[in-house]
């Protein structure tokens, strides 16, 4: 598969470590922080990944870092928004990306819950914005959910699918944009159900995390 151009928006906790994923994988990847502490941190945050995981170091030259966003964004394939877990942030920056990008790059947001649809719901092109959830750390954990909102085209949540697997990554697909998605829900189940036997005079909390 021929290498991807990656924008990252967001050089935080989870930021680099996106970032990192795909550079360590050959991509180019640009990122771009409004947060100019964050941002002339970031390389040496994901140098450190490279020396923990024994990454060649020279991958570490697929990185790209600006100081504006549209420089960040040209030419991106694929832009992953990485900022807090605040809404209106997130609408606003979005409304930016689709005007700024052309209609086939793919606009994706990072979230562990915001619904895909209350981001994506008034701007002008929906169909171009899906969801990533990747768990944290996400350098070290295999898992990302890809979420399809019921305006995402399926074509970008395919193409989406392909180039997170092409980077060693395990994703899924939500095909509803619900509370949760898949693993918080499932975490809650069981952490409901734990509580529940400690209730109902089953065992113990202890036992409970032995089993666990």
């Amino acid at each position: 598969m021929s290498k991807s151009k990656i924008a990252v928006i967001g050089a935080g906790l989870m930021g680099h470590g996106i970032a990192y994923i795909f550079a360590a994988a050959g991509n180019r990847v640009s990122i771009y922080d409004p947060d100019k502490l964050a941002l002339s941190s970031v390389v040496g945050r994901i140098s450190e990944i490279f020396e923990l995981l024994e990454q060649p170091p020279e991958e570490l030259d697929n990185i790209y870092i600006f100081e504006n966003m549209e420089n960040a964004i040209e030419q991106a394939e694929v832009v992953i928004e990485v900022i807090p877990e605040q809404l209106e942030l997130k609408k606003a920056l979005f409304e930016q990306l689709i005007l700024k990008t052309p209609q086939e790059t793919i606009l994706a947001t990072n979230t562990s819950g915001i619904p895909i649809e209350q981001i994506a719901k008034d701007t002008k092109e929906p169909q171009r914005i899906l969801g990533t959830h990747f768990w944290n750390p996400p350098h070290l954990v295999p898992l990302v959910e890809v979420i399809q909102s019921h305006f995402t085209d399926p074509k970008i949540i395919e193409r989406m699918l392909v180039l997170l697997t092409s980077v060693g990554k395990t994703a899924v697909h939500v095909k509803k944009d619900i509370p949760g998605f898949i693993g918080n829900r499932l975490q809650h189940a069981l952490k409901r159900e734990a509580i529940s036997l400690v209730e109902n005079g089953i065992c113990d909390a202890e036992t409970v995390d032995l089993v666990v």
